[in-house]
């Protein structure tokens, strides 16, 4: 599990010629007020579109994308054609079997599949990765060195064992993590070249949810993900009594961080003498938002604080109502599950 999340996380530390396309694919069972199968796509961070089985239809959310369908057909049809359309029904019976291999009879359960590669645009690196979990843990991942299976929970040898046997397979899925991902990040790259490169400056608020909490310093709306939230207490930044969120993306394909600062013992003559700035890269002037009483919004007067918090990318279940986010999957992606399920 830790090396999933410091893989994820790190994905999200990006220079500018750094370029990711990423896949996540979610089936259920008997999770009330969640579709039972869902697909999400990122390229570089931006959300592409969407799917689920509840609207049944493939929304794309940059318009760029759209026209970039209208010019490669061929291309759209590999992505939403009937293997696509298979795949609720693939996912719905390998989770049957799963359910077979851990014993259960019923309730809820989650399947979840990531798979993602990343392009270095100055070094010309690449690297790839494809793992499954289940019910909130690591289960399978793929060894691109041994062309096999890594079994990360006793109950998937099974199916290590019989995957690792279709040589062929491997050897595609290897193919498709070092060449066929990067070829179509690249050609995306280029073409969405200008959406990649914007800067969008965020809104900055204040917020305290209680005269003893924390004041937190939340910046939310900016692009890209390169960008620092940091305290400062007359003109240096500090680091006591200071906690750094993590970056998270928004639903708009923008994202949101937080920087909270314990004041618990800040005389209240001393708030003068902190500030908080956002530093977007690539962008010389910074946001500075003094630290003033009557600027914060709280949750205990007039005004109510309502944030919505964005999914981590981890295998967390109370996450899944925030997964709706998609670029359809490639017939690699389909063949994997539905030639080798137990």
């Amino acid at each position: 599990m830790e090396k999933l999340l410091m893989l994820l996380l790190l994905s999200r530390v990006s220079s500018p010629v750094q370029h990711s396309l990423k896949y996540f694919f979610t089936g259920s069972s008997e999770v009330q007020n969640v579709p039972e199968f869902m697909a999400a796509g990122e390229l570089s961070g931006i959300v592409m579109g969407y799917y689920d089985t509840d609207r049944k239809i493939i929304e794309l959310k940059q318009e760029l994308v759209k026209i970039f369908f209208e010019m490669n057909p061929d291309l759209w049809e590999w992505h939403s054609g009937d293997d696509f359309k298979a795949l609720p029904n693939i996912f719905k019976a390998f989770i049957h079997s799963l359910m077979q291999l851990f014993n259960q009879s019923g309730g809820v359960h989650v399947l979840q599949w990531i798979t993602a590669c990343g392009w270095d645009e100055e070094t010309g690196e690449i690297h790839g990765f494809s793992q499954y979990g289940y019910d909130g843990e690591d289960f399978l991942s793929f060894d691109q060195k041994t062309l096999t299976w890594i079994a990360l929970k006793p109950e998937a040898v099974p199916i290590k064992q019989r995957w690792d046997a279709e040589t062929a397979h491997n050897e595609y899925t290897e193919r498709f993590l070092s060449q066929i991902c990067p070829d179509l990040l690249k050609t995306y790259v280029v073409f969405f070249k200008s959406l990649l490169e914007r800067k969008e400056r965020p809104s900055v608020s204040l917020l305290q949810k209680t005269p003893s909490s924390p004041v937190s310093c939340h910046a939310s709306g900016f692009y890209p993900d390169r960008a620092t939230l940091i305290w400062r207490k007359d003109g240096e930044e500090i680091h006591e009594d200071v906690e750094l969120g993590e970056i998270l993306p928004n639903h708009d394909g923008t994202f949101q961080t937080s920087a909270d600062l314990s004041v618990s013992s800040v005389p209240p003559e001393d708030w003068r003498r902190y500030d908080c700035v956002f530093h977007l890269s690539g962008v010389e002037d910074d946001i500075v938002t003094k630290l003033d009483k009557a600027a914060i919004r709280t949750n205990w007067g007039e005004t109510e604080i309502s944030i919505i918090c964005p999914l981590k990318q981890t295998w967390i279940l109370s996450d899944l109502d925030g997964i709706k986010k998609l670029v359809p999957p490639l017939r690699i992606i389909l063949e994997s599950i539905s030639d080798f399920v137990v």
